[in-house]
């Protein structure tokens, strides 16, 4: 068996929490050369009920995050953003979290996610295409270095939904 299916079994995702700040300051740092989230930001969004943090855990440590947002009365929710740590990359962790954000999704009751996704990003434009997404639209000169914001959209299935 390889390396990285081996790896791929020890891989867990769970909740965040306010212990992990320190922790998801530095894997920002690591992924993100512009447009990252501040500390501030993630502060709340660790803490606010209308946002969900999963964290990827991989050989005791984080290896990725994803922030999924929620308003009310809305039945769409937003992956705000999904990171995994250089080191990590080619474990599955970008898939399951993505998977993960999906089903956090699906227990708010939420029938669409939705994401932008920088329009030079082509592995995660290929994954998320891979995933299901569709494009629906774009924002022009969304992130700092002025380049587009590609955004995708998802149907979810629900509880109801499986069951027919």
């Amino acid at each position: 068996m390889p390396a990285s299916s081996r790896n791929r079994s020890v891989a867990s995702i769970r909740r965040g929490h306010a212990a992990d700040l320190d922790d998801l300051v530095e894997l920002e740092m690591q992924v993100f050369a512009s447009d990252r989230m501040s500390r501030r930001s993630l502060r709340h969004f660790l803490a606010a009920r209308s946002a969900t943090v999963l964290i990827a855990e991989h050989a005791g440590r984080i290896a990725g995050c994803a922030v999924i947002l929620f308003r009310p009365n809305i039945s769409i929710a937003r992956l705000y953003s999904i990171a995994v740590a250089p080191q990590s990359a080619g474990l599955g962790l970008g898939p399951a979290l993505l998977a993960a954000s999906e089903r956090a999704a699906v227990a708010r009751g939420r029938k669409t996610l939705r994401l932008e996704v920088h329009e030079k990003n082509h592995r995660a434009i290929s994954r998320y295409r891979k995933a299901g997404y569709r494009q629906f639209g774009c924002h022009a000169a969304y992130y700092a270095d002025e380049s587009d914001a590609l955004r995708f959209e998802k149907p979810l299935a629900t509880a109801r939904s499986r069951r027919q």
